[in-house]
């Protein structure tokens, strides 16, 4: 087939063309299987969100190639094609940014001549060659170097090799899962018993690892799996959707019972054991029973010395153990990485976002005088329950836990309030409160404020914590991308961790956050990005400045190990265990550090009970809490901060992003309007600053809805004096330029620059525009071109030069 291509002009060839016509041949003609180990057009990101006031849009992202495989869950190689007029390696460097992401060692590039061969593998010569067509290497040739690169051993291939599930509708791992997946079947096939893997909320934790459990089952390297988690929802989620596939051999651990009949188990860790000796249902079975057990949201606890969920993993230390969490916890009581290890792969929330599979914030940081100066009760002040208020000055970390303040309650309802009218009443918001208390009184104070909507459903505000019965019930509801109702979730606890709210648009914070763990996991529940139901993004409501947190760089960095010295065991420095030692981190701000254990109760066999807040250590709740009401309150300040390209929040306008984005392309207006003006189809420079976060919509509402996009860019990156359309329209009117036109060219071309002034130069590049009003009543669009312009080459002609007038820098000759 190759051979019979080369005749070709391949100058006048697509790319897609160039591909179709000499590589797949050439790749096919090797022997890779063209269905199950070459894949093209693979979409690897989805495509950064950007947002500016309501408006969003994605970054258009572009797809790889073609990427072969050894087995569809084993990425070899990358290929990048380009038409046939640029250089041969003109798409390398496209190439190897795809190959950092599924971390393939053969990349290569392609005008359809030959190949440039980019090598990886140490037992290469050069690292890139050029090859021709006809040797593009085998299936078996690159498995065999890239076997040998990594140092796999014949007894790992069996399970390195195994297939994962295919579900049959199209659904793969994404490239981090799958990176997720084959680091960890690597790691434990060679031998390694603990392991760690770090994935921000949102990123598909639960199905990465049913990946993993399916290739180690399927291959018989592990037989009998345990999986376990804290929380009920999580576990039944678990069965019903991504384990599915498990079928009869799984089974949920119910009722005390290890059933040794089953394969898989899904377990809570309250169901296995207790402080009882009784209650340790998992001492039924032997101690080498589970050859894997995987923790799910490991950062619970399960790594602490004294936890009771360490029991089971200490009794079954046999088995292979993988940890998994958002949040890896790292403190003086518990260390993940002691426990597991170093993580073998990390995905974090700011990956997540940049690839555009998680959704990113806009902070709203409200900040209330009460709260900023503080409240004082008057000398023998009671409260409304005839209790003595303590002396002293009562700050943001009384409000609502020692003291509450009714006003203060009313003036962030309606804050809340406020904001879903202005942008949608109907979009999932969960509240999260100090406590069950403080739950259930800014419950009644969201329905009294919200009269209409409580009376088209009782439920539109639910209180949902582990203390009531019916607002439990209704967290699969809330939860339901298809149910509307409930709208507004009021919790403390209950869902700060393992809930899929997919379409959680709002996140309110005014509760007192200690914890960087803590704070992450709530975080966690707004980014979640649902195409199908319009979540793109979420909104960060803050009324405790919780999200100061968002600034410390331990939010989004590497978790370090805190190392506690005391003055008696400080090393000298020149010694080798000092400097063994010097990565590691003192860190004794309890404020960061201290993660209670004590948000629920563990008695319990199936539910986590809301115990109603986060509390220091050693401190106990209040037996008096102090209740106020006719103190007046009011907002200092609002201000609103969005999500960066480096991760950080910044306070811009939508016109200060745009400033800088179009100066990044553009060096200057000259470049801008040179581009432009040399631009067969303006849309095209629409559409590639669109693609870098341009949203017009956005800009127009910032700037006016009156101006072209050309006079947008000027006007916003340059500083330069805008027209609008309507005057631009007008500008050529005057100059008569149409004179040399026949009358129905003219009266066609006047039609356009009407339509021009009212919806801009997108709409008369498009040939459709002769199929609307006026052009409709002319006739069918080959009609109108005919008989105005004679031909289609013509036509097109005269709307470029339509373009030039339009743009031409002396509108007033």
């Amino acid at each position: 087939m190759v051979e019979k291509a080369s005749n070709i002009n391949k100058k006048q060839l697509t790319e897609t063309d160039i591909i179709t016509k000499f590589i797949m041949p050439a790749v096919i003609k090797k022997g890779w299987d063209s269905m199950t180990q070459i894949r093209q057009e693979v979409k690897l990101r989805d495509g950064k969100v950007i947002v500016r006031g309501q408006v969003a849009a994605r970054q258009k992202v572009k797809s790889a190639d073609i990427v072969l495989y050894h087995k569809p869950n084993l990425p070899l190689a990358i290929i990048e094609a380009k038409a046939n007029k640029h250089e041969i390696g003109k798409g390398m460097q496209q190439a190897l940014d795809y190959a950092g992401l599924l971390e393939t060692p053969f990349v290569f590039a392609s005008n359809g001549d030959g190949f440039i061969f980019h090598d990886k593998t140490p037992l290469a010569g050069p690292t890139e060659t050029e090859i021709t067509l006809d040797e593009f290497p085998s299936p078996e040739a690159l498995w065999l170097r890239f076997c040998q690169w990594k140092g796999y051993s014949d007894k790992q291939i069996p399970v390195i090799t195994q297939s994962y599930h295919d579900d049959g509708a199209g659904k793969s791992p994404r490239y981090y899962q799958l990176k997720a997946i084959n680091k960890t079947i690597e790691a434990i096939s060679s031998g390694q018993s603990r392991i760690l893997l770090v994935m921000a909320t949102g990123t598909g934790k639960t199905y990465t690892a049913f990946q993993i459990i399916w290739r180690l089952w399927k291959s018989k390297s592990k037989k009998r799996i345990l999986f376990l988690a804290d929380r009920n929802i999580l576990v039944d989620q678990t069965r019903i959707n991504d384990f599915q596939p498990f079928d009869t051999a799984m089974t949920k651990v119910e009722k005390r019972t290890v059933d040794p009949a089953y394969e898989i188990h899904l377990a809570l860790y309250q169901a296995l054991t207790g402080p009882e000796e009784s209650q340790k249902a998992y001492k039924q079975v032997d101690r080498d029973f589970f050859d894997l057990i995987v923790i799910d949201e490991c950062h619970r606890g399960s790594a602490a010395e004294d936890s009771a969920w360490r029991e089971i993993l200490e009794y079954f230390s046999s088995a292979t153990q993988i940890g998994m969490t958002a949040t890896p916890k790292e403190t003086e009581e518990v260390s993940n990485i002691d426990y597991f290890g170093d993580p073998v792969y990390t995905y974090s929330l700011k990956e997540g976002i940049e690839d555009g599979f998680l959704a990113p914030y806009k902070v709203i940081r409200v900040d209330l005088d009460i709260d900023a100066f503080g409240w004082r009760p008057t000398k023998g002040q009671a409260d409304m329950n005839g209790e003595v208020i303590p002396d002293r000055i009562y700050n943001a970390k009384d409000f609502d836990r020692t003291l509450v303040v009714d006003e203060r309650t009313q003036i962030v309802a309606e804050t809340i309030t406020g904001y879903l009218k202005r942008t949608d009443p109907m979009a999932k918001t969960i509240v999260f409160c100090n406590d069950i208390d403080h739950a259930e009184r800014m419950r009644r104070a969201l329905i009294n404020l919200n009269p209409e909507q409580v009376k088209k459903n009782e439920k539109y505000v639910m209180k949902i914590t582990g203390d009531d019965e019916l607002g439990k019930a209704q967290l699969d509801n809330f939860i339901n991308p298809k149910k509307a109702y409930p709208v507004i979730a009021t919790t403390s606890e209950l869902m700060t961790t393992g809930v899929d709210a997919k379409t959680c648009k709002l996140v309110v914070l005014d509760q007192s956050i200690k914890s960087m763990t803590k704070f992450k996991q709530i975080i966690g529940r707004g980014t979640r990005i649902d195409d199908r139901y319009n979540k793109l993004w979420f909104t960060i409501l803050d009324f405790k400045k919780a999200t100061e947190l968002f600034a410390d760089e331990d939010f989004d960095g590497i978790p370090e190990k805190i190392m506690v010295t005391k003055p008696e065991t400080i090393i000298d420095e020149g010694s080798t265990e000092f400097d063994d030692e010097l990565n590691t981190t003192d860190n004794d701000n309890e404020d960061f550090i201290n993660d209670p254990e004590g948000e629920y109760a563990t008695g319990l066999e199936d539910e986590w009970v809301d115990t109603g807040g986060e509390l220091g250590v050693g401190e106990t709740e209040p037996f008096i809490k102090y209740h106020i009401s006719g103190v007046t309150v009011k907002k200092l300040a609002e201000r609103v901060q969005y999500y960066d390209t480096d991760g950080k929040l910044v306070t811009e306008s939508f016109k200060d992003y745009t400033k800088k984005t179009v100066q990044k392309q553009f060096a200057s207006l000259n470049d801008f309007t040179k581009r432009w003006q040399s631009s067969e189809r303006k849309q095209v420079i629409i559409d590639e600053l669109e693609e870098l976060g341009v949203i017009w919509q956005a800009l127009e509402e910032d700037v006016s809805r009156d101006l072209d996009p050309f006079d947008l860019i000027c006007h916003v990156a340059f500083d330069q004096p805008p027209l609008t359309r309507k005057e631009r329209a007008e500008n050529v009117k005057k100059r008569n330029y149409f004179t040399k036109y026949s009358e129905a060219a003219q009266e066609v071309l006047n039609a356009l620059l009407d339509k021009y002034a009212d919806q801009g130069v997108a709409e008369i590049e498009s040939i459709q525009v002769l199929k609307v009003t006026p052009f409709d009543q002319m006739g069918q669009p080959k009609e109108i071109v005919k008989k105005a312009f004679g031909t289609k080459q013509a036509y097109e002609q005269a709307i470029s030069e339509l373009e030039t007038l339009l743009y031409a820098p002396d509108q007033s000759a």
